[in-house]
Parts: structure tokens; sequence; C-alpha cells
């Protein structure tokens, strides 16, 4: 696979390097090279936001384990613990943690799970790059376009001084965690939005729609911005304490806010007991800190990433 790196790629890469140290880590599949005669196959779905990361460790993996088949669906964190806890997948993507009600519905179906953090994304507000005026938007003014009641649809009932222009909305639907965490953070009440926008579940989709419309404003994860940088324009956001952009560094410590989260692989203990799967969630700690910058966003410190590794073995952990 040939990547390309944007300039925020590059940064992130940088910031990788950095908090690796002299972590014995490597990309290029050596801590999976033990296990090349697997075989098997592993199925991921779930949430949009997380699919470059895992679309990315399960090509790796794969280099080192040509016999192991690791698919990635992206049918949204909602629809992925659905399938998650219907014993469909082995591994859930998630960009939020897994509701009271989705722990009833494995609970139900007998399904225990293992939660690991794998990254760190800022929930990015973008326009598009014809767009001149919307440097930064305050959390009440997002309110005022997405809360379930608004009749928002012109830039200038945005703020005074904004141009009198159609304002076109494009964001994740209701199955994403990306929609859960928006409209928690912004609108005070999680899945409650307007629902008159172009929405999707599929990232790029979202990406497509706002780079080709001149008077659009959409939101997605991070990593999407990371990959589309030259078709897309970055809106700060100011949550009470000044305007602040999405980058590696506000991203991880938190003065992105309050649009900063965390990002999850949910496991099922019962695969662990399969060398292919136990094999591939252990690379994925392994590799973190090196492959999550490749897919766009801000990895977790090594040592995080080797805490969490640890649990694994732990009585209980399988």
């Amino acid at each position: 696979m040939t990547r390309k790196f944007s300039g925020v790629r590059l940064m992130l890469v940088a910031v990788a390097l950095a908090a690796c140290g002299n972590n014995d880590a490597s990309s290029d599949g050596d801590t999976a090279a033990a296990g090349s005669d697997m075989t098997g196959t592993i199925q991921m779905d779930g949430s949009s936001t997380v699919y470059p990361i895992s679309q990315v460790m399960a090509e790796e993996f794969g280099r080192a384990n040509p016999n192991v088949r690791v698919t990635v669906g992206n049918s949204g964190t909602g629809g992925g613990f659905k399938r998650f806890c219907a014993n469909e997948i082995e591994i859930s993507n998630a960009s939020r943690s897994i509701k009271d009600s989705e722990k009833e519905l494995c609970a139900a179906a007998g399904v225990e799970w293992l939660e690991l953090k794998v990254a760190m994304d800022g929930l990015a507000v973008v326009v598009n790059p014809a767009n001149t005026f919307a440097q930064c938007l305050t959390v009440a003014e997002l309110k005022k376009i997405w809360e379930p009641e608004s009749r928002v649809n012109n830039w200038s009932q945005v703020r005074a001084g904004f141009p009198n222009k159609p304002l076109k909305l494009y964001g994740p639907g209701t199955n994403s965690g990306t929609f859960d965490y928006f409209t928690a953070e912004i609108n005070g009440t999680e899945d409650a939005s307007r629902s008159d926008y172009t929405a999707s579940e599929e990232d790029n989709v979202l990406v497509q729609g706002v780079a080709g419309d001149a008077d659009a404003l959409g939101y997605f994860g991070y990593g999407y911005v990371a990959e589309n940088a030259a078709k897309l324009k970055v809106v700060g956001v100011d949550g009470g304490g000044g305007c602040v952009s999405p980058d590696p560094t506000t991203v991880k410590n938190g003065t992105y806010t309050p649009l900063s989260r965390p990002l999850y692989i949910y496991v099922k203990k019962s695969a662990m007991t399969r060398p292919e799967v136990a094999a591939f969630v252990r690379y994925f700690m392994d590799q973190g800190p090196m492959l999550v910058p490749q897919a766009g966003y801000v990895p977790l410190d090594a040592a995080e990433y080797q805490q969490q590794a640890a649990t694994l073995t732990q009585p209980g952990a399988q």
C-alpha cells in the first residue's frame, strides 16, 4: 500500500516518533512475525472515524500474517455494537464508550468484552475553502445551528456580519458515535439534533459534500481532515476560553474543548482465545504509536498502549 502523507500527517508522525523514544516496537510487522503461519478471519465493524486506524492496522498485520484475513466495516459506532452484541463480529470500532443499552444487549447474548483506547480525536468543524469569513465559531453558535428546533438556514443568521448566503449542513447519521458525541457536547443532550441536513455514516461522503459546496458546514473526525486538507477548511471552536483549532497538540492536551475525545476498540473476550485475534489485538497496541498517525489521528503515549497490552495477559482478560 502506498500512502501519501499530508503536512498534517507528517507532523503527527513526528509527534509519534518523539513520544516513542526508545520503544522497540516497529511498523514493519516484526511484532507479529512469529505468528506468520497463523490462519483465520477476524471481522471488525463500527465507527467510520476509527475505520482508518483499524484499516491500516489490518493491512500492516496482514503483511506479516498473509493467511489471516482481517475485514473492516464502517457501519457507524451504533451499527458496530449491534453486530458485536449479536456475536457477528470479534471487534467493534467505537468513537464513544459503550452505552448502557448496548451493555444490556451484550449481556443478554453472553458477550463479554474488553475496552481498549486506541487514539485521540479532535472532532473537526469544517467549511469549504471558499468560505473566507467563518474562522471560528462559539459553542453557542454551533448549538444555534444544530439544535433540534433550529431554523437557521443562512449564514447571516449565525452571526451579525456574516454574509447573506445559504447555509448547507453535512453531518454524521444517527448510528454514528460522532453524532452522539457532538450532540451531547454542543446541544447538551445526546442524539438531540435537527434532522434537515445531509447525513451519512460514511465520512468520505461528508468530505465530498463540504468540498463541493461553497456554502457548506459540516463536522466529522479529524483524521478525515488530515486526509483531505486541500479540500476543507477547519473552523476553530471557542468553548469559552478563546478560539482553538484541532491539531496534534490541542487534541492531546485537551485544550481543543469540548470536542476532543478518545477512540476505542471493543474486543470479545471469547475471541481472545483464538491465536490470530490475540496476536492482532496485541499488534494494535504495539504499533499504535507509529500507525495511528499514519491514519491521521493522535496516538496515545507509548506507555498507555503498553499498560493496556499488559492487561491482555492478566487473569480474567481472556
